[in-house]
This record gives structure tokens, sequence and C-alpha cells, in this order.
């Protein structure tokens, strides 16, 4: 590694569809230099990789296309850190309840999903989440048609859960972030809301790794 991405890493988003654009504005606020990466080239190049909202299925049809699947997984295998929202925990998951029989999972962190479990009941959802390692108070969680974690492995410890309300229904308690090791994933949008603190504890990661 060179001693620019020692001072400055060098974190990708992945920029096949989906919040491409505003994932590299929020990591541009974190002192890292953020790329889009779409080529195998590109993914070897960066110390860290978010994989943004979108449309799962397309994303994971994609990562063949462009050559990117087993280059991603063979990188994730090897520890590098990476952070999903949305569509990025469904692909990062080793389990999609929902999703198509050829969708391609990553298989990096110990967790099943569902897919669209919010989208089914109500097309859009917010809520004020407490969420482990992020400092200055709750966060603002946006949900569009967002997956939420069924369950989790040992090895995965459970950083947000939808507050028990009356409002929240079925989604009271669900998880809806996660870590495993160098791996993040949530399934809210930061990149929408305009603060960055997720994307800095994401960055706090790649910087440790």
């Amino acid at each position: 590694m060179s001693a620019v991405s020692i001072a400055q890493p060098v974190v990708g988003v992945l920029a096949l569809q989906g919040d491409v654009r505003e994932h590299l504005v929020a990591l541009a606020e974190c002192d890292v230099l953020a790329r889009p990466v779409r080529r195998p080239e590109e993914l070897a190049e960066v110390d860290g990789l978010v994989l943004p909202g979108g449309e799962s299925t397309t994303m994971s049809r994609l990562l063949d296309t462009f050559e990117l699947l087993e280059p991603l997984r063979a990188r994730l295998k090897d520890g590098l850190p990476a952070y999903g929202s949305c569509a990025g925990m469904i692909l990062l998951a080793d389990r999609a309840i929902d999703a198509r029989a050829d969708q391609h999972q990553l298989c990096a962190l110990d967790v099943v999903v569902r897919r669209n479990a919010f989208g089914r009941q109500v097309d859009s959802f917010e809520a004020v989440l407490d969420l482990a390692g992020v400092e200055d108070g709750p966060v603002h969680a946006v949900f569009i048609r967002a997956p939420w974690v069924e369950s989790v492995g040992d090895n995965v410890e459970v950083l947000a859960r939808v507050p028990e309300s009356p409002i929240a229904g079925e989604a009271a308690g669900r998880i809806v972030a996660v870590r495993q090791g160098p791996v993040l994933a949530t399934a809210f949008h930061p990149e929408l809301t305009g603060d960055a603190r997720v994307h800095r504890l994401f960055v706090e990661t790649v910087r440790a790794a």
C-alpha cells in the first residue's frame, strides 16, 4: 500500500446501479479518496468498498456482466472492508429470502435477510435509530423498499433495530444494521440524509484494516 493510501484511504463505490453519486458525496466528507468502481482493475486499487442502495437483482446480474463477481468475492474473503446499504446489504448476506433463484450472494455476512421486507407493507419507512458505534445522538434512517435481517450468526454484531412502537407494526424490533469484522451493512440509506456518520464509521474500519 502506498504512502498516499495510508494517509488517505481509497474507498470505492460499486458503480453499476443505484445511489452511487450520493455515496461518493458522503465519502468525500470523510477524508478519503472516493472512486467509482466498474472494472476488476479498479476494484484491485481500493482499500474499502461501498455497495449502494438500488435493485439487488440488477446489481447481481451486472456484477457477472462486468466480471466483478468472483474478484469481489475473493477480495471480501481476504478481508476487504465493505459497507452495504439496502440492496448492498442483500448482496453481502449469505442468504436472501424472496430473492430470485439466480441472484448471486457475496456471502460476506453470516446473516439471512428478507428482501423488500418493508416495501411489501409500505413503500417507504422512516425511523430514528440508536446505532451502536455512532456518536452524537440517534440516526435518522430512511427505508425504501428495504430489507431487514431475519437472523444472524454468532459472529455478527447487531448495531440497530427498529424501535418498538405502535406505529412500527411488524417492523418493530427488526434488525436493520449489522457488522461482522470489517463488513458493515444497513437496511436504510444514510447517503440520502446528509448525515455522514455511518460513512465515517465505515471509514474507521477501513483505516483500522
